[in-house]
Order: C-alpha cells, then sequence, then structure tokens
C-alpha cells in the first residue's frame, strides 16, 4: 500500500523510538495522508508493518479524534467544544459553519468538500474559539472570520 520511498519513511519514523508502538501514531498520520481515513484494512497493515498488535493500532485510532475511520470532506472542520472553546463561542463556530455550508457535527457536504468534526480539545485555550482545518489552527473565530475562511476554501477546492 505504501510506496518504497514511503517504507523508508516507516524505517525513519522507527528509527527514532526504542519500540515499535511508538512509532504507530507517526505511521498512521502517513496512512491518512494518504488515503482520507484510517479503514479496519488500514488498522492491519500499519500493524504488520511496525509487527505490533492490530488491537493496540485500533485503541490509538479510537483514542485520537485526529484519525478518521470514516471518508471526510476535503477540508475536515474540527471544531474545539471543551470547556473554554465552549465558554468563548463554539457554539457559535458550529451554527454559523451550519448556517454557511448547511452541515452540522458528523456531516459531510454533498459535494464532499467539507465535513464537520467535534473536537474534545484541540490545546489552543488561550485562543478560543477555535477551530482546526486539516491540520492548520485558526483562532479567535468570529462569524466574519468564520465566513471568509470557508469562502476562501471554497475558491480553492
Amino acid at each position: 500500500m505504501f510506496t518504497e520511498e514511503e517504507l523508508r519513511k516507516v524505517e525513519e519514523h522507527k528509527s527514532h523510538y526504542p519500540d515499535n508502538l511508538s512509532a504507530v501514531m507517526g505511521v498512521l498520520h502517513m496512512y491518512m495522508d494518504k488515503y482520507g481515513h484510517i479503514t479496519d484494512e488500514g488498522v492491519t497493515y500499519v500493524a504488520s508493518l511496525l509487527d505490533v498488535p492490530e488491537e493496540k493500532v485500533l485503541g490509538v485510532v479510537t483514542f485520537y479524534e485526529m484519525y478518521h475511520q470514516h471518508k471526510t470532506g476535503k477540508y475536515k472542520l474540527q471544531v474545539c467544544t471543551n470547556v473554554s472553546c465552549m465558554l468563548r463561542g463554539s457554539d457559535m463556530v458550529l451554527q454559523t459553519i451550519k448556517d454557511k455550508i448547511g452541515i452540522g457535527i458528523g456531516e459531510t457536504t454533498s459535494d464532499g468538500v467539507f465535513s464537520v468534526h467535534e473536537a474534545e480539545c484541540l490545546g489552543s485555550c488561550g485562543t478560543a474559539p477555535m477551530m482546526s482545518v486539516n491540520k492548520d489552527y485558526h483562532e479567535n473565530l468570529t462569524p466574519e472570520k468564520i465566513n471568509e475562511l470557508i469562502d476562501q476554501l471554497k475558491a480553492q477546492a
């Protein structure tokens, strides 16, 4: 499933740790970057590449919100709804997104461009409310900033 170059990158990940289990997260990121989500076959593949139990890989996939087991939109909007963001307006972020693109948490637009996900914590409490778009953080959000960002992403899609 991985190319020779990607397999070399897996070996590089492994070389940074005392055991292969510690490389699971990096290799899962590689898999998600390539395929967009992690299937059951992906869990099996990563486990075999690293020679670790599938249960350990599945445990990582199901624990961390950054890994998705289903197809997501090209732009994954992850809205932090933990206490700091909730107190500072995560409901407004979700409502603005719903008003702008017509979808809520767990949904994907019919064109596959956007999906919305709830994140327990993205570690940016001091700049709440915030969300990530794929791997980029957008902080101190207002309805205007959210609408502008969505318009920019639509134009790039």
